[in-house]
C-alpha cells in the first residue's frame, strides 16, 4: 500500500508538527525523472536534519491560471500526483492555491509569509531556474540572498538530462505522449504515463461486439495521441488486469467530438461502474481510423487484443514508481 501523507490547500493549513522541514517547490507535472533530481535532494536533506520532507505544488498549474483559454494537458493530475509524492517518501504535500491574489504576491512576500512564517521553512530545494513572486520578479539569485539573511538553506538543482543529453522537461514528455510515443515518454519518466478516473457507464456497445469496454472520459485539454494501446489498469482494491484500451472518438460509430478511453480487460467478468481505477499506457499499437462497419472494426479488435497481449507479455517494471502504479506487490 502507498504511504499515507497529509495534504493541504495551502501552506497556511500546514499543521504544527510539519512545519521546519525541507521544502522542495515546483509544480513537479509528471513526477519525471528531471523532477526525481530536485524531489530526491529534499528527501535526502530532510533525513540529514531529521525533519519533515513537504512538496510545495501549485493548484491549479499557474499557465492554466494565466491562460484559462489554453489549460495545460496535465501529466499527473493533483490526486495522482499526491500518490506518487507519497511513495516517494513525502510526508504532506501542500497544493497551493494559484489564485489572483496569490498571483499579486510579491517575491519576498513568498518567502516571509509562505515559506517562513507558514512553513518555518529550514531548507529549500528548487531547480535552478525557479522563479516566483508577482511578475516572476523572483529570480535564483534573489532566492539566496534572503536565505543568507533569514538564515535558512537552499539548494538549487541543476537540469536533468537524459542519456542522450538531452534535457528532461515535461514539455518533452507532453509532445511524446501527442505522438502517441509511450514508451520514450516513459523513458523521460521513469515509468509508464498513467491516468486515473473513475469509470462510466457507456452506450454498452463495445459488449453487444464481444468487447466490453471500461470507459473514462478525459479533460478536453488530456493531449495523448488518438489511436489503440496496450494497457494494464488497476483497480480500487488494488488488483492488476492487462488490456487493449481505445482513446478517442470513436469515428466508427459515433464521431460526437468527445474524446473517451475506452479499455478491455482479458480474461475479466466483473463490474468496475463508479471505481476509480488507474490505466497504464505500455505500447501504441495503431492509430484511430474508421472502419467499414461494425464487423470490420470487430476483426480489428481482435488483431489489437493479440499485439497487447504480445506487447504485455514478460514487461517488467522501470523503477519504484512503475511498480508502485503497474505491477504486482504495490497499489
Amino acid at each position: 500500500m502507498a504511504r499515507k501523507t497529509v495534504q493541504f490547500a495551502h501552506t497556511g493549513a500546514v499543521s504544527p508538527q510539519l512545519k521546519g522541514g525541507v521544502v522542495a517547490i515546483g509544480n513537479f507535472d509528471g513526477i519525471h525523472r528531471g523532477h526525481r533530481a530536485v524531489l530526491d535532494c529534499a528527501l535526502k536533506e530532510a533525513r540529514r536534519y531529521g525533519c519533515a520532507a513537504l512538496a510545495l505544488t501549485f493548484e491549479p498549474h499557474p499557465r492554466t491560471f494565466f491562460r484559462p483559454e489554453n489549460p495545460v494537458f496535465r501529466l499527473t493530475p493533483p490526486p495522482l500526483k499526491r500518490k506518487l509524492l507519497a511513495e516517494l517518501g513525502f510526508d504532506a504535500v501542500v497544493e497551493q492555491r494559484f489564485d489572483a491574489q496569490f498571483a499579486a504576491q510579491s517575491a519576498h512576500d513568498f518567502i516571509a509569509a509562505n515559506l517562513l512564517a507558514d512553513l518555518g521553512a529550514t531548507h529549500v530545494v528548487a531547480g535552478h531556474d525557479f522563479h516566483f513572486g508577482k511578475g516572476r520578479e523572483g529570480t535564483p539569485d534573489f532566492l539566496k540572498a534572503e536565505a543568507a539573511n533569514r538564515e535558512f538553506a537552499v539548494t538549487l538543482v541543476d537540469p536533468f538530462a537524459d542519456e542522450g543529453g538531452e534535457v528532461i522537461s515535461s514539455s518533452r514528455i507532453r509532445a511524446l505522449l501527442g505522438d502517441g510515443d509511450v514508451v520514450a515518454a516513459a523513458g523521460l519518466l521513469g515509468y509508464r504515463h498513467a491516468v486515473e478516473a473513475r469509470i462510466d457507464g457507456g452506450r454498452k456497445l463495445g459488449r453487444t461486439l464481444g468487447f466490453p469496454t471500461a470507459n473514462m472520459a478525459m479533460p478536453d485539454e488530456y493531449g495523448l495521441a488518438h489511436g489503440i494501446y496496450a494497457v494494464r489498469l488497476r483497480r480500487a482494491d488494488g488488483s492488476l488486469h492487462d488490456g487493449v484500451a481505445s482513446f478517442g472518438r470513436r469515428p466508427t460509430v459515433e464521431d460526437d467530438g468527445v474524446a473517451l478511453l475506452e479499455t478491455h480487460l482479458f480474461d475479466f467478468d466483473g463490474d468496475l461502474y463508479g471505481e476509480e481505477c488507474t490505466v497504464a499506457f505500455f505500447a501504441f499499437l495503431r492509430g484511430e481510423e474508421k472502419f467499414d462497419g461494425l464487423e470490420a472494426l470487430t476483426e480489428q479488435m481482435h488483431r489489437d487484443a493479440a499485439e497487447a497481449r504480445a506487447a504485455l507479455s514478460g514487461v517488467s517494471p522501470l523503477s519504484e514508481l512503475d511498480a508502485f502504479l503497474s505491477f504486482e506487490g504495490a497499489g
